[in-house]
């Protein structure tokens, strides 16, 4: 089995190494193109307005200046002879929860790989900002990670359909299993914007996260993480809102 590797975090964030340690549980033909830099927060975009350069870092790892969408779509294009089997995306330093899906660099590397018709899961730490008391941040994910790929290994996706897999910030010991669950949605004012001035007196703006305060709903990714479970959540490209065609169409009838 051949399996792509790739991240948002850049091709230097530990949870890459985790990731690549995860991925050769399952086979000894693990190739990694991620971007050279984090790019957080990235969504699903693509360089557009300059040219993306491709370096090489050793026969299998490679890393490209470009979005997490770049480097999957080079790395199939460019690196690869022949597809892979499987795409791994991440494992994000923080969680990937609820409508912040939309903004994520490393689920939307999994969209593209989906887009190939490719098997794509994407993997994602959930962090706080205190030290915990185990040394390893990704400690759940190391030890869980491959327990949640097993099973999807031989599972049929339906066609641009990906997963997407959250693991509590808790020793592994204290994971109380796996879920599959929806997408939630935040309660919450998802960003604040802080205006400051450089040295030059010049405005300049940064995007920060305000305090998350919600009530998960049943049966959902945040409920799941809020109970110390793993959240996996399958995915869909398909926007649509199928149950408002019928009306809308009514709508523009005779216009």
């Amino acid at each position: 089995m051949r399996i792509l590797v790739t991240n948002d975090d850049g091709i230097h964030a530990p949870g890459l190494a985790v990731l690549e340690e995860i991925a050769r549980q399952f086979s000894d033909d693990v190739w990694v193109c991620a971007p050279s830099d984090n790019q957080t927060g990235a969504g699903h975009s693509l360089t557009l307005s300059m040219p993306v350069r491709l370096r090489k870092h050793s026969a299998r790892r490679w890393s490209v200046t470009g979005t997490p969408t770049d480097a999957i779509s080079i790395g199939l294009k460019q690196v690869l002879d022949s597809p892979p089997d499987l795409i791994l995306s991440g494992v994000n330093a923080g969680a990937n929860l609820g409508d912040d899906l939309t903004y994520s660099g490393t689920v939307s590397a999994a969209m593209e790989g989906a887009l190939a018709g490719i098997k794509s899961i994407a993997m994602s730490q959930v962090m706080k900002q205190e030290r915990p008391a185990w040394d390893d941040r990704f400690a759940a994910a190391r030890h869980w990670g491959p327990r949640a790929i097993q099973p999807l290994l031989d599972a049929p996706f339906e066609l641009r359909t990906l997963v997407s897999i959250n693991f509590p910030c808790r020793a592994p010991e204290d994971v109380q299993g796996m879920r599959v669950v929806r997408q939630g949605f935040h309660d919450y004012d998802r960003s604040s914007v802080i205006e400051a001035r450089d040295p030059r007196g010049q405005r300049y703006y940064w995007f920060g996260l305000d305090a998350i305060e919600h009530t998960p709903d049943h049966g959902t990714d945040l409920e799941a993480i809020a109970d110390n479970c793993i959240s996996i959540t399958p995915l869909q490209l398909d926007l649509t809102h199928h149950a408002s065609l019928a009306g809308l169409a009514q709508r523009f009838e005779g216009h």
